[in-house]
């Protein structure tokens, strides 16, 4: 007689919005696949996180059949000393909570943990328990390639870069690119991470850390589907590395209308959003961990007064605190060029934080100026919106490069460089939206709608995504018998 008994999975996430969201819906998909299996996020708390945290109430008030949710004991944060870059001290924090994971996988007796990709410090407690561990890489293939090969990039860097008196890498053959096996081109230095690139911090470091502990995991489950990144695929299954499951996208399209507190703001943008014509305006956003300069801010405003296309433009003011999220501005008007909003008026919209998804999916958004985060790109092309490139942090300059020199499924933003400050200048940003919004962009506009059809048949049943998340939950519960 067949066992009834179901085989329990956790999941632990870096504690932000990027990386936990797709955490959980990638376990509520593990458990609507298979009712053998339930899955319990493990959460890392942090104060300074407010939308973070209401996220998780609204999770945890909300019934998800088959996923749980526990709140981990708050570690003491590391102290200034012992880190220098914010990747230092997220690795630290996450590791301070290797005793209370321990604790949860043995009292609750998980069959199976995910890691994502700052979290490989639990591998050890994995190891010491006898239990499973498999990576939940949230971003691109392609990235999830650059960290494996980073070992190998680190014996190039030794002999044909210096460091600059700033810290940074310089090669000594300026026209020097970098051949990564997970990108088809060449990549040019300044499309790595800056953390990568700031040899004297310890960002580097734990970025080689990270990602030399990949391959001790059982499996690599990328939020990534093959028809999009099928170069980076193949070249990561070609190496003698875990197997790969491309189980993505893995998207919450409900979104934060659900648990974001802002409610009148919510809709007084979806009624503007309701009097617009058919694809006829720009979404302009920078994802929740990004925010611009002030002279940033008077050049977007002024390319997009000059370009005369409808608009709704989201404004976030940077963090106060190295670990604090960006907030809301008091003001708009202070900060943009004066007269611009009542000039603007009819047609466009300035407002602050906006639930992203929600606006992505409405008839009206033709086009989307993003950050690149993969989460958004991935929103993006489910709704068929064009993207123009503009990233801010992390490895959003690869993905953009990726989206633009391998794919061709966005328009390139560029930056100028004006007495030491990069800046895309207004003229540069009307370019970009004509080419996104009007008749120049029909091809990509083509291109993009294919690849959201793509995206969409890859989770649907038989699709490539599906046949993969089968795969990885027969040896999930296999492993576990």
């Amino acid at each position: 007689m067949q066992s009834l008994e179901k085989t329990h999975v956790a999941l632990i996430s870096s504690p932000t919005i990027g990386n936990l969201v797709p955490t959980v819906e990638f376990a509520q998909r593990l458990v609507d696949r298979d009712s053998r299996l339930t899955a319990t996020i493990l959460i890392v708390t942090m104060s300074q996180r407010r939308v973070l945290n209401d996220y998780i109430q609204s999770r945890v008030s909300t019934t998800m059949s088959g996923v749980n949710f526990i709140p981990l004991p708050v570690a003491e944060p590391p102290k200034p000393d012992q880190y220098q870059s914010s990747m230092g001290y997220m690795s630290l924090f996450i590791a301070k909570h290797k005793v209370h994971v321990k604790e949860a996988i043995v009292k609750h007796r998980f069959g199976g943990l995910f890691i994502d990709m700052f979290c490989t410090s639990m591998i050890d407690v994995a190891n010491e328990l006898g239990v499973p561990c498999y990576l939940y890489f949230q971003s691109p293939a392609s990235f999830l390639g650059f960290m494996l090969h980073l070992p190998t990039l680190e014996t190039q860097f030794t002999s044909e870069f210096t460091i600059a008196d700033t810290g940074l890498l310089v090669p000594k053959d300026p026209t020097l690119e970098l051949d990564i096996p997970s990108f088809v081109n060449p990549l040019p230095l300044l499309v790595l991470p800056s953390s990568v690139l700031k040899r004297t911090q310890d960002g580097y470091f734990w970025f080689l850390q990270h990602a030399l502990r990949y391959k001790e995991t059982r499996g690599l489950v990328v939020n990534t589907f093959k028809e999009i990144e099928q170069h980076a695929v193949n070249s990561i299954s070609a190496s003698n590395l875990p197997p790969v499951y491309t189980i993505g996208p893995v998207l919450d399209l409900a979104g934060p209308v659900q648990w974001h507190p802002d409610k009148a703001q919510q809709g007084g943008v979806m009624k503007w959003l309701d009097d617009q014509p058919s694809s006829s305006v720009v979404f302009l956003c920078f994802g929740s961990m990004g925010s611009l300069s002030s002279s940033q801010l008077k050049e977007i405003a002024v390319g997009l007064e000059q370009t005369r296309i409808r608009f709704l433009w989201s404004i976030r003011e940077p963090p106060k605190g190295k670990l604090d999220l960006p907030g809301e501005y008091a003001n708009l008007e202070e900060i943009l060029p004066e007269g611009f909003m009542e000039r603007t008026a009819t047609l466009g919209l300035v407002c602050g934080w906006v639930p992203q998804v929600t606006i992505l999916g409405h008839q009206a958004i033709g086009g989307f100026v993003s950050h690149c985060g993969w989460n958004s790109i991935l929103e993006s092309l489910w709704y068929g919106v064009p993207i123009a490139t503009w990233p801010v942090y992390a490895e959003q300059q690869m993905n953009a490069f990726q989206l633009v020199k391998e794919l061709g499924l966005a328009v390139e933003l560029r930056l100028d460089y004006r007495e030491g400050s990069d800046l895309v200048v207004a003229e540069e940003l009307e370019r970009a939206l004509r080419r996104l919004m009007d008749g120049g962009g029909d091809h990509l506009r083509r291109k993009v709608k294919e690849m959201s059809d793509m995206s969409r048949k890859a989770v649907m049943e038989n699709g490539s995504s599906y046949v993969s998340l089968g795969s990885l939950i027969h040896k999930l519960i296999a492993e576990a018998a």
